[in-house]
């Protein structure tokens, strides 16, 4: 394992601040200074401002789901000052990792862990991701037809952000959906999918002309957003935590 991977493994810095650490000399692998891109070998001890870093024990680990608002950026740190969820989260979860992304305009379930392998397992998973969506105009044939069977594009930028470099997508057949309205003024519909692509069902609805005006997630996998008020915070229950810890025994394929 690299340096700065088991860093990131086992502390709250990510794989970038356990390298500026490494390159600001406050790194040491035993009695040696680390070197950046440094490979650990076995049962190597690794010490950050002569503090010796502790592995954290399989199936020890913390996961929140936070009710994001609309108005919120799912990363650490913004460059044009917006508000982030970060800014909202008390300072306790300043380490977590937010497990995939909701856009600047949505709201919903969004899952946080301290430990990123759980994080990584949850994100690159094919578990269903649940949303209900309000578009304009009416969901037409050709909507449900694509819904049913698929659809690739060649030029998936509509719906999209405008400094996104993403042009083509394909879209998997959604899981399934229900039509809760359908009107000329604005459709309302339930979806689950399971996939996380960039701006995924924006993009799909956007290939149509149909503008997504809310967007929520309600659902991941067998946890859900229920009553959770928006911008609150509660840890996984009893029963989700067992499933989480059964869905992570069943992964064994190595963390890339």
């Amino acid at each position: 394992m690299r340096l700065n991977q088991y860093i990131a493994h086992h502390t709250k810095y990510s794989r970038r601040e356990a390298d500026s650490l490494i390159a600001q000399g406050r790194v040491n692998v035993e009695k040696q200074k680390a070197a950046l891109g440094q490979e650990l070998l076995e049962n190597q001890r690794v010490f950050i401002d002569g503090k010796k870093i502790k592995p954290k024990t399989n199936g020890h680990f913390s996961v929140i789901i936070y009710h994001k608002p609309k108005g919120e950026l799912v990363t650490k740190k913004d460059d044009r000052n917006r508000r982030t969820i970060f800014d909202s989260l008390d300072k306790k979860y300043k380490h977590f990792t937010p497990v995939g992304r909701l856009d600047f305009a949505s709201e919903g379930l969004l899952i946080l862990t301290d430990d990123k392998k759980v994080a990584h397992y949850l994100m690159h998973s094919d578990l269903q991701r649940e949303y209900i969506l309000k578009i304009s105009g009416k969901i037409t044939e050709e909507m449900i037809k694509a819904m049913e069977e698929g659809l690739n594009l060649e030029d998936a930028r509509a719906g999209g952000h405008q400094e996104s470099k993403i042009c083509a997508m394909d879209f998997k057949p959604f899981d399934s959906y229900i039509i809760y309205k359908n009107d000329s003024n604005f459709s309302k519909l339930k979806v689950k999918i399971s996939e996380g692509k960039n701006r995924e069902l924006r993009r799909f609805f956007g290939h149509f002309k149909a503008e997504v005006l809310d967007l929520r997630r309600v659902g991941y996998g067998w946890i859900e957003l229920c009553s959770l008020p928006v911008g609150k915070v509660r840890f996984l229950n009893r029963d989700e935590y067992k499933k989480l810890h059964i869905f992570m025994k069943m992964l064994e394929r190595p963390l890339k």
